[in-house]
């Protein structure tokens, strides 16, 4: 059972959403690079993470979820309460739920999954 649960196809999209974090968090500490990078590439690592859950789903499937879960996360950082704030403090909170609202996110995580679509579109290609 768990072996057919971690196909090839759901290994490389464990190894798709290691590189994305690390790519990611990378892109963080370079002032060369633009921060709206960074937010793209959690974009793409949450499109990894759906796709991993749902190897059979459709690309467009898997894109619509991902957005929309994607800028559900970007839109609760209008929320401002005490409690979500001391969670957002926290580095595991700030990666996951972020800080403030920012249209340009809403931006910078529809073209990460877009390069996750394209992946997708690709590797339907050549296999």
């Amino acid at each position: 059972m768990l072996k057919s649960y971690f196909s090839k196809t759901r290994l490389l999209y464990a190894g798709m959403v290691l590189l994305s974090i690390i790519i990611g968090l990378l892109s963080r500490r370079s002032d060369g690079i633009p921060l709206w990078i960074g937010s793209a590439f959690w974009g793409l690592m949450i499109y990894f993470i759906v796709r991993f859950l749902s190897v059979n789903w459709r690309i467009a499937k898997v894109a619509a979820i991902t957005l929309l879960f994607c800028y559900a996360i970007e839109l609760s950082q209008l929320y401002q309460a005490a409690w979500i704030n001391a969670i957002r403090a926290t580095t595991p909170g700030h990666l996951v739920l972020g800080q403030g609202f920012e249209w340009g996110d809403l931006i910078a995580y529809t073209v990460g999954i877009m390069l996750g679509c394209a992946f997708d579109r690709i590797k339907r290609i050549k296999t």
